[in-house]
């Protein structure tokens, strides 16, 4: 029988169980054998990540072409002009390519977890909601940077049709059967 985990991120832990500088580690919040992140989020992201011993849906979940979509909550410095978003959701260019199309909305600040340690901004700040069918390293970061809007905070809220919930930072979940059934249907569309 697989294990299925929902797992919600901190700011500044790594998405293995180790790593040889010593930094915080999944395995320092889940301590379930076996397991293995689905993807990525970087050190300085939050938010949802996929755990599972299931090789196959690793695979699936990871395959570029099925483009499964993973929402963000992205705090940036500044407020973003119409002209912005539409770049945005259009494809801006970073490392010689350009990014797939996207959903960006702007939207009211939401009522998450304050993350630790807080943000500090230098200015007005915004929050964006960014729907992503692609996972290209630091892309959100490099994407606002591209229209002029520093990013300050990302927290990935959903993976496909799995999201978040209840959980704070630092706690985890199984995924229920439902859940399961439905990553595997959009994985394999």
């Amino acid at each position: 029988m697989h294990q299925y985990i929902a797992f919600y991120k901190p700011f500044g832990v790594l998405s293995s169980f180790t790593d040889p500088d010593g930094r915080d580690t999944v395995k320092a919040f889940v301590d379930v054998p076996g397991v293995y992140a689905a993807g990525r989020l970087d050190y300085d992201s939050e938010g949802l990540l996929l755990l599972t011993d299931d090789g196959d849906l690793i695979h699936q979940l990871l395959e570029p072409r099925y483009h499964l979509p993973k929402t963000y909550l992205v705090q940036v410095e500044g407020k973003p002009t119409p002209g912005a978003v539409a770049t945005l959701e259009q494809g801006v260019v970073f490392q010689g390519k350009r990014t797939r199309r996207c959903e960006v909305l702007l939207v009211d600040e939401p009522e998450i977890a304050p993350r630790q340690p807080p943000v500090t901004p230098h200015g007005a700040t915004s929050w964006l909601r960014i729907v992503l069918r692609e996972g290209r390293k630091r892309q959100i970061r490099h994407m606002t940077a591209a229209v002029g809007l520093p990013t300050l905070r990302i927290l990935r809220v959903a993976i496909g049709l799995i999201t978040l919930d209840d959980l704070l930072p630092g706690e985890w979940r199984e995924l229920s059967c439902e859940e399961v059934e439905r990553l595997k249907c959009s994985s394999r569309l």
